[in-house]
């Protein structure tokens, strides 16, 4: 077979973090840690430390291949340990602290994790759950040792003075692109998680597209605060895409609350910030409290889950921030779509970019989309016409790890999302529900996250759900579920008269039920599992 005449350069995530060492190695990387401590580092130190970090493992017998799990938030010493546990062929397993223990238990034993790296948070956790964890040999505390518990049930390891006289120059481990470099598994909200193994060639080109102006559009002078976790798909890809392009890091280790991102946003002269919906829910409540503002952030990229127009309206007319939809899953590595607006859409009127922008983007460069109905037919991109997504790419997921869940790509290589989509004559793509929460009324579809994502502009509504309840004619009918801000007395009168014309009569939810909370998954999303069985005998009038 004829070839090109270039170089075969393999493209391994280590790559990644030699270039920020050498051509960006000042430029901060900013932490605060589990300890209470703000940490300066740059990518130059944080290369060296992952190289001794890969050393270290070397001499517990960790080989290429082997897992080593991280249990741990954003911090300077997570990214050490990740790029490390890659760089000598291993694979970084990145485990979600807010799933079950249960759940915690079978993903490590799963992957057969061999070390475990953990934050100090999580002490007493893994105190409870280490018997259960049949193939961990070594557990380490990621800290320094004043920090360490003065009294455990469990052998641990002081990060610090593991690494402590190892090679900072030791060399990395070259593997075929096509190597495994990453593992995270899915959210589990039915059956057992599934583990998407990443390969480093997947986390490269995806960190190059992350990079593109029409993505996230990281340059050596952005500042990015990823809120979004390195367990949650490994922070969107940012780590990858930040060392790609020199970018400064800050890191908000343990610290979700709004106050504390707030002040960090303004004080490092934040540029880009990415998280789910629920984040900016309370930054936007506490900025209104504190009438305080967001310095230098010029965009915030919000997925996970859909973003109300009355969130995305309150930060680009109050604080003058972007805000741009991202779509994708941990299958996807994770990006798959953005919203940023084309050279077409910048020309419309103002009201017409906010539509374009409620929706989840166009294809990024490396993903393909397509709609197809029940019966595996293509659909039309006409902005009308809904059915289940596709998607194929080379960081899309070709199988789970270890063979879960058989097959999972049809015969042309298209992998189904399980959302259910409509995409516009110009690419733009918009979720209209998952496959298993749509409400089917009458025969007909109704889009859950429409409703909600509308309800939330009503005033004194912090937060809505929408499910589909039993109903004696229409099979199907939408309870509306709402949270109330505090102090707020709407009623559910007053928000189906807000609701009317904003959607079709035969979407109006037939009754409104306020709770005080409302369940979400281990990823931030509304868990409408729990809130059908919550509601499971709810009877509407005929």
């Amino acid at each position: 077979m004829k070839t090109g005449t270039m170089q075969d350069w393999p493209l391994n995530v280590w790559k990644l973090i030699d270039h920020a060492a050498i051509n960006h190695g000042s430029r901060e990387i900013v932490s605060l840690t589990c300890e209470g401590q703000e940490v300066r580092t740059s990518w130059r130190q944080v290369q060296g430390r992952a190289k001794q970090v890969a050393e270290a493992l070397r001499k517990m017998g960790i080989r290429q291949g082997d897992r080593v799990a991280t249990l741990a938030w954003n911090t300077h010493r997570h990214i050490e340990s990740w790029y490390g546990i890659s760089g000598m062929g291993g694979v970084a397993h990145t485990v979600n602290p807010r799933l079950f223990p249960e759940q915690i238990a079978y993903i490590a034993n799963h992957a057969e994790d061999r070390v475990l790296f953990l934050d100090p948070t999580f002490v007493p956790l893994v105190e409870k759950l280490a018997q259960s964890l049949k193939t961990v040999e070594h557990f380490v505390i990621l800290t320094s040792r004043e920090h360490m518990p003065k009294e455990a049930s469990v052998n641990f390891l002081c990060y610090e003075e593991l690494l402590a006289g190892e090679d900072a120059d030791a060399p990395w481990t070259v593997v075929e692109e096509t190597a495994p470099s990453g593992l995270c598994y899915t959210s589990g909200t039915t059956g057992n998680p599934k583990g998407v193994q990443y390969s480093h060639r997947a986390n490269v080109l995806h960190a190059m597209a992350a990079n593109m102006g029409d993505v996230l559009d990281i340059r050596s002078q952005s500042v990015v605060l990823p809120v979004v976790p390195m367990y949650h798909a490994n922070a969107w890809g940012v780590p990858y895409a930040a060392a790609a392009a020199g970018a400064k890091l800050v890191l908000c280790g343990p610290n979700f609350d709004p106050p504390t991102i707030a002040n960090m946003i303004r004080k490092e002269n934040v540029t880009l910030t990415l998280a789910v919906p629920t984040v900016w829910l309370g930054m936007l409540q506490h900025l209104e409290a504190t009438s305080g503002d967001l310095g230098a952030l010029k965009r915030v990229v919000i997925g996970g889950s859909a973003a109300p127009r009355a969130m995305i309206e309150a930060f680009e007319e109050k604080y003058g921030v972007d805000v741009c939809h991202a779509w994708g899953m941990t299958e996807m590595t994770p990006l798959g779509t953005l919203g940023s607006l084309s050279a077409e859409a910048a020309e419309l009127p103002r009201a017409k970019q906010i539509d374009l922008k409620c929706k989840q983007g166009r294809a990024i460069f490396g993903v393909e989309l397509k709609l197809v109905d029940d019966e595996g037919r293509e659909l039309p991109r006409d902005g009308v016409a809904f059915g289940r997504l596709l998607v194929r790419g080379p960081w899309i997921v070709a199988s789970y790890f270890k063979g879960d869940g058989g097959q999972i790509l049809d015969a042309d290589g298209w992998f189904d999302t399980g959302d259910v989509a409509t995409i516009d004559p110009a690419g733009y793509m918009q979720i209209t529900d998952r496959s298993k929460d749509v409400i089917k009324s009458g025969g007909e579809w109704i889009s859950s996250i429409e409703i909600e994502n509308l309800a939330i502009g009503c005033p004194g509504v912090a937060e809505a759900a929408v499910i589909g309840v039993a109903h004696p004619k229409w099979d199907e009918r939408p309870l509306l579920i709402i949270i109330r801000k505090e102090g707020a007395a709407v009623s559910g009168a007053e928000i189906l008269k807000y609701l009317e014309g904003k959607i079709a009569k035969w979407w109006m939810p037939d009754a409104v039920e306020f709770v005080d909370s409302i369940p979400h998954t281990a990823t931030g999303k509304i868990q409408k599992t729990a809130l059908r069985e919550q509601f499971s005998g709810y009877k509407l009038a005929a």
